[in-house]
């Protein structure tokens, strides 16, 4: 395949702890695909950089995690951004609830800074892998708006969701709707679809 987009770089965003785990698996297919396309990609571990939850900004230290290095240094710069999550309780993990949540630390306020920040947050191409135990379509549908509602917010595009069911670890290769070929797919497109 002849390289489409070498100069977009797509950021992989697992919010599970499961190396070996389904949104994992999923976040991996797609890292095949984009590279596959010849476009840049990187797959991170929200859990590596993100080891607590927003403050209050006025009166509570911000944690010492790697938050900003993932923000700064990955998050901005890329072109795209694909998060994998697993569904719980309806909603996306709380490791990618907080990459959002954490980030109005950097965009907030006055200055130079949150505006140079906000105006790097615009223009990204977003898309989302989902894992659950239920094979009910609905059950991903709260994490879906909420992107969508992301991606309206920053002037971004939402180019689409993967749905893969599986419980055990790597248990979403089994699901008949082949969600791992369709991660693939996303990744390949993600910069063309």
């Amino acid at each position: 395949m002849n390289s489409h987009h070498p100069e977009k770089r797509l950021l992989v965003l697992v919010g599970s702890p499961r190396r070996d785990g389904n949104s994992a698996a999923l976040g991996a297919a797609a890292l095949r695909g984009a590279e596959a396309a010849g476009t840049a990609a990187t797959l991170l571990f929200l859990d590596d950089y993100i080891q607590g939850f927003l403050p209050d900004l006025r009166h509570a230290p911000t944690p010492a995690d790697r938050y900003a290095e993932l923000f700064l240094e990955h998050f901005l710069p890329a072109d795209g951004m694909l998060l994998c999550t697993p569904i719980y309780w309806y909603g996306m993990s709380a490791q990618a609830k907080a990459f959002f949540d954490r980030s109005f630390g950097h965009y907030a306020g006055q200055g130079p800074e949150p505006e140079r920040v906000k105006a790097r947050m615009a223009g990204k191409r977003l898309g989302l892998a989902v894992a659950s135990e239920e094979t009910y379509p609905g059950a991903a549908l709260g994490i879906v708006h909420q992107i969508q509602e992301y991606a309206r917010y920053t002037h971004s595009d939402f180019v689409g969701y993967v749905h893969g069911v599986g419980n055990l670890r790597g248990e979403v290769a089994a699901d008949p709707r082949r969600p791992l070929e369709a991660a693939a797919m996303l990744g390949a497109d993600f910069f063309s679809r």
